[in-house]
């Protein structure tokens, strides 16, 4: 007989009628987190580890067929990549350098305080205080992609969030006589990752913004949407294996990194933003919570109680609740089309592809359009090869971002011969996926974080 209480937290199962699946054994979307993050501890990651599998990957490499060339080569240089990090972060922690992202914390860390107990945990905690400058920077580089999530959920940017985690370490490795073992090393980093990302929200103070019309510029006759001029979108490729592969965890994780609902935390104040992403995006209890904001339970749950319903005013109006789901292929269709159709300068067709009310926005510029006509008559002249302002040809890469269909779009000027990036698109469809409801573009700089060139 299947058991009436959940195997995480011992809570009595809710009515099991219709219930299928990882819905059917545990009470709730945190315990099925905590299940898997139990299930699917990190191995243990050192120097010299890697050091051999990058001398056993190099051995294994010949030069035909240039297929497993290619990919020998590829998984080479990652190896190689995750070496180089980690010999950074022993540089900067033997260096103890005293410049910082936040350089006068607001929030306090280093304390006892920074271990509190994570229920369940059933990994033996990483002897952090025994670890030399080299050890340590192997054991942190193992949770860097998840941190790096969590510092990117706080801020809503790619950059700061790689910034945010050098300092995390940082953080911690000038902290560890605190940590005393009664929590695993992941909550250790988690709390100091949150304290550095309040100290960046607080000493910036920034908050959205309305777009402004520009002068001579049709916008069309939409209201001026949101702008957040730090928003920039995360690749899927760079997520931990568990927020991009495991049906459990796939919708928290969804609806926690699409772009509109990362635009619709921004409104948040600081505490607040911490509490939704602590309780809804990681799955940790209120009790938890608290601890790592160092405040009441009470407290928590009154902050979500107010972020909860300001989250949902900033949701398209097209959106019931703030529920991700998985590209369909109806919407990888649509990309194909409007792809074909950018690079044939088929005004027509991209045109057939987007909604009447379709909202395109370019932070941190301020350019933005509501409407299909004034989008269009944006594009028209850029895409006429008769124009003078035509632009030039075009060619499209398809790729994810925050767990939409994006695409990298590359131009190449006349009188050239080579394509360059230009623009960097995360799409969101309509309910049914049949046009494109929203764009918004990104500058080319960010190409490279989503395995993109930056010419072709």
């Amino acid at each position: 007989m299947a058991a009436e209480v959940c195997p995480v937290c011992g809570d009595p199962l809710a009515a099991r009628a219709g219930r299928t699946g990882r819905g059917s054994v545990y009470c709730s979307a945190a315990c099925r987190q905590k299940a898997y993050r139990e299930r699917h501890q990190p191995e243990v990651l050192t120097v010299q580890g890697l050091i051999d599998e990058i001398g056993r990957r190099a051995g294994r490499l010949t030069p035909q067929p240039p297929a497993a060339l290619y990919t020998g080569v590829t998984e080479l240089a990652t190896a190689i990549a995750q070496l180089k990090r980690v010999a950074r972060t022993a540089r900067d922690t033997a260096a103890e350098p005293g410049g910082s992202v936040t350089p006068v914390p607001v929030t306090e860390h280093g304390t006892a305080r920074d271990t509190a107990a994570e229920p369940g945990a059933s990994v033996t905690p990483a002897p952090v205080t025994e670890l030399d400058e080299t050890d340590f920077a192997a054991l942190t580089e193992q949770y860097r992609r998840e941190i790096q999530v969590h510092c990117y959920r706080m801020t809503g940017s790619y950059d700061e969030a790689e910034d945010l985690v050098q300092e995390t370490f940082l953080r911690a490795w000038r902290a560890r006589d605190g940590f005393q073992g009664r929590a695993s090393a992941r909550t250790w980093l988690y709390r100091i990752a949150t304290n550095a990302c309040l100290d960046l929200l607080r000493r910036t103070a920034r908050r959205p913004q309305r777009y402004e019309p520009v002068p001579g510029m049709h916008h069309g006759d939409g209201e001026p949407p949101t702008r957040i001029t730090w928003l920039q979108p995360y690749p899927d490729d760079e997520l931990p294996v568990a927020e991009r592969e495991l049906p459990e965890s796939a919708g928290e994780s969804r609806e926690t990194l699409e772009l509109v609902l990362l635009a619709a935390i921004q409104h948040l104040p600081a505490r607040q933003r911490a509490a939704l992403v602590l309780r809804d995006a990681l799955g940790l209890t209120a009790a938890e919570t608290a601890e790592a904001l160092e405040t009441s339970v009470a407290s928590v749950n009154s902050a979500l109680q107010r972020a909860r319903p300001t989250l949902r005013e900033h949701l398209p109006g097209d959106r019931a609740d703030w529920r991700a789901t998985e590209p369909t292929r109806q919407q990888q269709a649509v990309l194909d089309r409007y792809m074909a159709a950018v690079e044939r300068l088929d005004l027509d067709t991209m045109t057939a592809l987007l909604t009447e009310d379709v909202v395109l926005t370019m932070p941190p510029n301020p350019f933005w359009f509501t409407g299909r006509d004034a989008l269009v008559d944006f594009v028209r002249v850029s895409l006429d090869p008769a124009s003078p302002a035509f632009l030039g040809h075009w060619r499209s890469l398809p790729t994810r971002a925050n767990g939409q269909l994006a695409v990298g779009n590359y131009v190449r000027r006349p009188g050239t011969s080579v394509f360059r990036a230009q623009v960097l698109d995360v799409l969101r469809f309509e309910q049914g996926g049949e046009r494109i409801a929203e764009i918004t573009s990104f500058e080319p700089h960010l190409f490279p974080a989503f395995g993109l060139p930056l010419k072709l």
